[in-house]
């Protein structure tokens, strides 16, 4: 039997190098990009004499088309190569988002930062990036991976909302859309370092189309159940990431401090993030993502409950950031665990799919209960009420890698 030239273990290692690198780059901006929309409510809806319900709905029709494409770009991803998805995506993400400085009515908002954006994100979503990522990290290491590539958007999530505050001050709120659409842009100009699609099983392996690598996974009770747990993570997320500044600002505290708020979130998140990736490559997947949402559940009940202040925003911010995206390297684990990674972006995007549900309920909720009742209590107690409920829906999940046979040994 041949063996590989001694020259060839670094060069493989180079490669998933450059691969890992490339996927955090891409998070990072992703996340960073979008993390600090919330920013632009106030100012946008005061220029162009809205309630927050427009800024709001255009949020939530983002979040819902981003998740309802994932699926779509991540099957794309699977068949075709990731590079030309994020390509695409990335040149999307950057066209709605400087779209956006020149929408001055609800339908212009809406199709810019909602239809153009979140069609964007779908095509260079981090989900596209971490199953790129997994093809190539040995499997003792993929959740060490999927906890890193995680906690490196959420360092975007740090850098580039106080960047984009920042060019708000400095040049106004249109320019700095324009200025953000360009960082954007930079996921294209990544792409080609992720070019590749998931390889086909060794000669008289278990092959599956597609097709049949979703049914199987809805026809498994912990996949419908990882579903409806990320609607969760999506509703407390984006109501938070959207609505938080806008909330302190109704409390009588300074604009930056949403700002920070939101960068503090993503710093801790960066720590979060990362530490679940080690811990679920530790311990079980299932029951850490229980602890994770009721915590969630206790962070944000004493949020409401004491009274605000600088301090207390801070301090919620940095609690929040330790849970944000922390659920994301154990769900995107387990469906690698449970269904191998040869079909991840397809199957963690519709998992994704249930997150942006909850994402598109969140903000949207939010924005109409506002203006109705010119509150958030029922969204913030909802939040309370659902981080339960997903600590419930994670505990029976059956973690066990999928036994396949061959189709000739079946017969």
């Amino acid at each position: 039997m041949s063996t590989a030239p001694p020259s060839s273990a670094p060069a493989v290692r180079n490669a998933v190098l450059v691969v890992i690198v490339a996927a955090c780059m891409v998070g990072l901006l992703n996340f960073g990009v979008r993390a600090g929309f919330g920013l632009f409510l106030e100012p946008m809806s005061a220029a162009n004499g809205w309630g927050r319900e427009v800024f709001a709905t255009a949020i939530a029709v983002q979040n819902l088309l981003w998740g309802a494409g994932q699926p779509f770009a991540g099957a794309i991803a699977d068949r075709f190569g990731t590079a030309r998805v994020l390509v695409a995506g990335g040149f999307l993400y950057a066209a709605g988002t400087m779209l956006m400085a020149v929408s001055t009515t609800p339908t212009a908002i809406t199709l810019t930062g909602g239809l153009i954006v979140g069609m964007g994100l779908a095509g260079s979503s981090f989900a596209i990036a971490l199953a790129a990522m997994a093809r190539v990290v040995p499997e003792e290491k993929r959740s060490w991976a999927l906890g890193l590539g995680t906690a490196t958007g959420s360092l975007g999530q740090f850098l580039l909302v106080p960047l984009g505050q920042g060019f708000i001050s400095a040049y106004g709120w249109q320019t700095a859309l324009v200025l953000m659409g360009s960082l954007a842009l930079l996921i294209a100009v990544l792409a080609p370092a992720l070019k590749g699609k998931p390889a086909k099983p060794a000669a008289g392996g278990f092959d599956q189309s597609i097709g049949e690598a979703v049914r199987e996974a809805f026809a498994h009770r912990g996949y419908v159940l990882l579903f409806f747990g990320f609607f969760v993570c999506g509703f407390h997320v984006a109501f938070i990431q959207t609505h938080l500044p806008a909330y302190i600002v109704d409390k009588g505290l300074s604009p930056a401090l949403g700002a920070w708020a939101l960068g503090l979130v993503g710093l801790f998140n960066v720590i979060g993030a990362y530490s679940a990736g080690l811990l679920a490559g530790r311990y079980s997947k299932k029951y850490l993502l229980s602890i994770i949402y009721v915590t969630r559940a206790v962070v944000i009940a004493a949020f409401v409950l004491l009274p605000i202040s600088t301090a207390s925003v801070l301090v919620f911010s940095a609690a929040i950031g330790l849970l944000w995206l922390s659920t994301v390297p154990p769900t995107s684990g387990l469906v690698a665990q449970i269904f191998g990674p040869r079909y991840m972006a397809t199957l963690f995007g519709i998992v994704f799919f249930g997150h942006q549900i909850g994402a598109f309920l969140g903000v949207w909720m939010g924005g109409v209960l506002y203006d109705a009742t010119g509150s958030y209590d029922i969204v913030w107690w909802s939040g309370v009420a659902l981080g339960i409920v997903a600590a419930l829906l994670h505990w029976p999940i059956d973690e066990r890698k999928l036994v396949r046979l061959p189709a000739a040994a079946a017969e």
